[in-house]
């Protein structure tokens, strides 16, 4: 089933469970894929690729926002933002671990054959791509720099 049947579903359960947080997390990720599909780049409908770059929006706006608002010392909005990051989370990928990060750029580092921190942008590009949707892009930064200052 693709992402917006899904949505779609889960949005009906969420009204029927009168679960709010639930339901004004699946009302976003369906406004954002409307948004897409109505945008003209797409025709008919959206790639999975395509759903997964929305879903990753959605949870890094998501997580700014809760930065944002705990260096603000607001934990109601700080709460809300949390619960629909959680949500928006169970149609991610999992997502790598630390130990499983550093394995999988160390071997995209060897296989570009980046030896300085000067070969960065060759291999985020790599990186980028085969890592998308499995961890944060600050995240894939910060470690492709620490092992290449190594």
């Amino acid at each position: 089933m693709a992402l917006k049947e899904t949505i779609e579903a889960g949005i009906k359960d969420a009204m029927r469970a009168k679960d709010a947080d639930r339901l004004r997390a699946l009302r976003a990720i369906k406004s954002m894929i409307l948004l897409e599909e109505t945008s003209g780049a797409s025709e008919g409908g959206i790639s999975a690729d395509a759903e997964m770059k929305i879903l990753m929006k959605a949870a890094k706006q998501r997580k700014d926002s809760l930065e944002v608002y705990v260096a603000q010392n607001r934990p109601d909005l700080a709460e809300k933002e949390q619960a629909e990051l959680t949500i928006i989370e169970e149609f991610l990928p999992k997502q790598l671990s630390d130990s499983e990060l550093t394995t999988r750029i160390a071997e995209i580092i060897a296989s570009v054959g980046a030896s300085s921190p000067a070969d960065m942008g060759k291999v985020m590009g790599v990186a980028s791509k085969q890592l998308a949707g499995l961890a944060d892009g600050k995240a894939i930064s910060a470690k492709v720099g620490e092992l290449l200052k190594k």
